[in-house]
């Protein structure tokens, strides 16, 4: 088929698909548009400063989560334009788009606060944004692609015209970056401890079976409510999240240049970046369960990075409400400022009913220390790129060649 029908035809499916999932193999041959967005991933040329790529804060290593413990990234032309929120790790994302379920429990989407529809939107945002890849627009962009070493690849793969239009080039781009995040298999491994486990390969030790069964209990970790860890109804791997949304009261992180603005909150659902339900005030401050999926190698936690270590963000979920005094600061009046990161007419949004948040000071949390430890343990099986003889799991393992 000659390449300008087959690139006609490419951009009438990637206009086709709208909000579903983009397929790995568009072109005849080996090329495929997974590969190229697997280059286009890696390219830190694809940025204002030269030093940025989506591997830079997506690092393959670490999970395709961050490789520090900042609270947020800083990018822009000198690397110096501080972010907003923590970086999400890209592994095991779910391919629906933003909706209500019939209960009317907000679902899905992409990024922390689900406004992008699909994969093809959320990946508009990092190459624009001032305070990430920060290139000024399509024209940009379109330089910078056709100036790499892949741009011939581009051409192969979308036609000889591929060059002509600025927003056809950022578009192809996008779809490049989306099938490469559904198909590539450092993406979606299943190749954990745990998974092995449900497999009957290895046994989890005594402290790790202990942490499972907490982790399941109803009446002392309840995680299982949010982050199921059971097969589902098709035998399909465990996720550890349903890709719903939850406002948890997390304390204000004053490493977050924007915090130093008192009137400024980050609302999630409702704002600032999405828009779209700004009037949905029962919705202000909830922001999407993540996949638990690699947390134990996290070096921040949740939406705003506030804690560094695993066993202080479980301490958090168990102790927030049984000795608040230990996470939130106390006003000039000595009183204590509960959900100090939420406007106080939105602090009736913080889940407080469910397990292990339904504790109030003066009873015991729901874990203590040790069965911190051991939760901490079977998070620990969670990790990808486990090798059964060494008991050890790392998710750079089984990384390809290309990725760094």
């Amino acid at each position: 088929m000659p390449r300008r029908f087959a690139s006609c035809r490419l951009a009438f499916a990637i206009l086709a698909l709208g909000l579903a999932e983009v397929p790995a193999h568009a072109a005849d041959g080996d090329l495929t548009a997974a590969a190229l967005g697997r280059e286009i991933f890696l390219d830190p040329g694809l940025s204002a400063s030269g030093q940025m790529s989506c591997a830079t804060c997506h690092d393959p290593a670490h999970a395709h989560a961050q490789s520090n413990a900042l609270s947020v990234q800083a990018g822009g032309a000198l690397l110096d334009v501080p972010g907003f929120r923590s970086v999400p790790s890209l592994r095991y994302l779910n391919r629906a788009a933003f909706s209500f379920d019939k209960e009317g429990t907000p679902t899905a989407g992409f990024n922390r606060d689900g406004r992008a529809a699909s994969l093809l939107e959320q990946a508009a945002r990092p190459f624009v944004a001032p305070h990430e890849m920060a290139l000024a627009d399509a024209a940009a962009i379109t330089a910078k692609v056709e100036a790499a070493p892949y741009a011939d690849r581009f051409r192969a793969l979308f036609g000889e015209d591929a060059f002509d239009d600025a927003d056809g080039v950022f578009l192809r781009v996008r779809f490049a970056l989306a099938a490469f995040e559904q198909s590539a298999p450092e993406l979606h491994p299943f190749d954990a401890k745990y998974d092995a486990f449900l497999a009957g390969r290895v046994l989890l030790a005594p402290a790790e079976l202990r942490g499972l069964a907490l982790f399941n209990n109803p009446r002392k970790g309840n995680c299982n409510g949010c982050h199921a860890s059971q097969r589902g109804a098709d035998g399909s791997p465990p996720l550890f999240t349903d890709y719903t949304y939850d406002n948890l009261g997390v304390p204000r992180n004053m490493e977050i240049p924007a915090n130093a603005e008192p009137t400024y909150f980050d609302l999630g659902l409702c704002g600032p970046d999405r828009v779209d339900l700004a009037d949905r005030r029962d919705l202000c401050g909830a922001f999407k369960v993540p996949t638990l999926r690699n947390v134990a190698t996290r070096q921040v936690f949740f939406h705003n990075g506030l804690f560094k270590n695993l066993r202080d963000a479980i301490r958090f979920y168990v102790r927030r409400d049984t000795h608040p005094d230990e996470f939130y600061p106390r006003g000039e009046d000595g009183a204590l400022r509960k959900f100090d990161d939420l406007p106080a007419e939105f602090a009736r949004n913080v889940n407080a009913s469910e397990v292990p948040y339904d504790r109030r000071p003066g009873q015991a949390p729901r874990l203590d220390d040790a069965e911190i430890d051991d939760l901490v343990a079977f998070l620990g099986t969670l990790t990808d790129g486990y090798d059964a003889a060494t008991d050890t799991a790392d998710p750079a393992r089984n990384l390809p060649p290309s990725a760094p």
